[in-house]
């Protein structure tokens, strides 16, 4: 059963040593994941899922020790899924590399010094159909009596003319109607999101976030917005579910 959920956006650049220059204008989504991870752990769980969007090729688990790198952003820097790792690491726990967005959860979690409960990762395809989605969060929240989830994923990325998209003007409400559902853990309203539209909007926490949603299904959580803003004209959310 699901007692616990944390929402934090996924860009590489959450990461000081990717973000350099540019570290300090995301502090405070850095500062709201970690207090969401320390809700985490106050929830006591006796596993946690990290769930994130993931390109064709690494779809599926991500057993704990699996190493994830930032050496495409430029970055000589290494994580574990359940620790840090070294640059110089050999694999471990599997041999696919964690894609991006459990590269910066397994970040964030080496970050807090995650040792609260068993760790597996679940790379989701951006294209599933909301079904596919909340039976897979189903299935997570069924494999245990405390089950935790951190679900890592972005809002629009066309926010702005200078966003990754370019400007869309359906992209303000999107957002809004994301943010209001994580932040009041509105389960059917999530799962109303429409695969489409957030493809073209470039969102890709859409099937992460409906994951949650099936996980969610009767466990009367309740939802926190931590923290909400576009920089770079993407969508960022930090919500807590407990």
């Amino acid at each position: 059963m699901l007692v616990a959920a944390a929402v934090c956006p996924c860009p590489p650049l959450l990461v000081p040593e990717v973000a350099t220059g540019a570290a300090p204008e995301l502090d405070a989504a850095r500062a709201a994941c970690t207090d969401v991870v320390g809700l985490l752990a106050a929830a006591r769980p006796d596993r946690l899922y990290l769930v994130g969007p993931a390109d064709e090729g690494a779809h599926g688990v991500f057993p704990a020790g699996s190493k994830g790198s930032f050496a495409g952003f430029g970055v000589d820097l290494s994580v574990r899924l359940g620790g840090s790792a070294p640059p110089s690491a050999g694999p471990a726990g599997g041999d696919r590399p964690l894609p991006a967005s459990l590269a910066v959860g397994a970040w964030l979690l080496g970050r807090a010094g995650w040792a609260d409960a068993p760790i597996e990762g679940l790379g989701v395809d951006p294209k599933a159909t909301p079904d596919v989605c909340a039976g897979i969060g189903r299935g997570l929240a069924d494999s245990g009596e405390r089950v935790a989830l951190l679900v890592m994923g972005d809002g629009s990325a066309c926010r702005t003319v200078k966003a990754p998209g370019y400007l869309d003007e359906r992209a303000a409400g999107f957002d809004a109607e994301a943010a209001r559902a994580l932040g009041t853990a509105d389960t059917a309203a999530l799962l109303a999101l429409e695969p489409e539209l957030a493809y073209e909007l470039k969102a890709a926490g859409r099937a992460p976030w409906q994951v949650l949603a099936g996980a969610a299904e009767g466990a009367d959580l309740d939802g926190r917005l931590l923290f909400e803003d576009a920089p770079y004209g993407v969508g960022y959310f930090v919500a807590a579910w407990s």
